[in-house]
């Protein structure tokens, strides 16, 4: 998954430093939290793709983490722990862990597990989820947001406004004619073609406030498209 968001849940920093150089130079985005309170109350608003989880953590530990987060849905979680006892694994897996890595590890082998449990994870959450840089659009809650240094902020979007800009975002750098915006979109609709004109002029507004002002543009004669060429 390209620009894939990595959670790093880990207590040491040096470890942790190690894992995020080696995933960023992967191509993936990353975030870390030193103990598992943080991760349970950072993973609502950053909705990471997986998780790095430790097991021995400060306030919640990894087996409560893992939990909550399988509770809440189905982020891959890859458990990293120093514990080399069967009983331990056994219980990650039994617990819903995607993966279990033995400390000391080579972060090599972190970073190919990591693209292993996102290939293979991916079917669950194709097109759920929807990301172009710091735009994010999450079809299931029909929220979209734009995050910053970790900052989340939501645009109010109406729902013609969401629906144009999840199929767009589908289908990057495709560019789309006001007829295709209107069956897809609005579908039974007697709308006529300049009423995509309108939803597209106020959803560009919205998204130019939030820093984002090439994400959709004009293709004379055409139509739109999401993304550059």
């Amino acid at each position: 998954m390209t620009n894939a968001l990595i959670l790093i849940v880990e207590d040491e920093p040096e470890i942790a430093e190690i894992l995020d150089a080696y995933l960023v130079r992967e191509g993936f985005r990353t975030y870390r939290a030193a103990d598992g309170q943080v991760a349970i109350d950072i993973q609502p608003s950053i909705k990471p793709d997986l998780v790095l989880l430790d097991v021995k953590l400060p306030r919640r530990d990894g087996w409560a983490v893992l939990a909550e987060l399988n509770r809440r849905g189905n982020t891959p979680v890859i458990m990293l722990t120093a514990l080399d006892e069967d009983i331990d694994r056994l219980q990650g897996l039994r617990l819903g862990a995607d993966d279990y890595i033995v400390k000391p590890f080579n972060p090599v082998e972190v970073v190919a597990r990591v693209h292993a449990v996102l290939r293979r994870t991916s079917g669950l959450r194709t097109q759920r989820v929807l990301r172009a840089g710091a735009l994010e659009l999450d079809t299931e809650s029909y929220q979209v947001s734009v995050s910053t240094r970790g900052v989340s902020t939501s645009l109010a979007l109406t729902l013609t406004e969401f629906r144009i800009l999840a199929h767009m975002m589908k289908s990057p750098n495709r560019v789309f004619s006001r007829s295709e915006l209107l069956d897809a979109c609005l579908p039974g609709s007697d709308a006529l073609e300049r009423t995509v004109d309108s939803h597209m002029s106020n959803l560009r507004k919205k998204l130019e406030q939030v820093g984002n002002s090439d994400a959709i543009t004009v293709v004379r004669g055409v139509g739109y498209r999401f993304g550059r060429a």
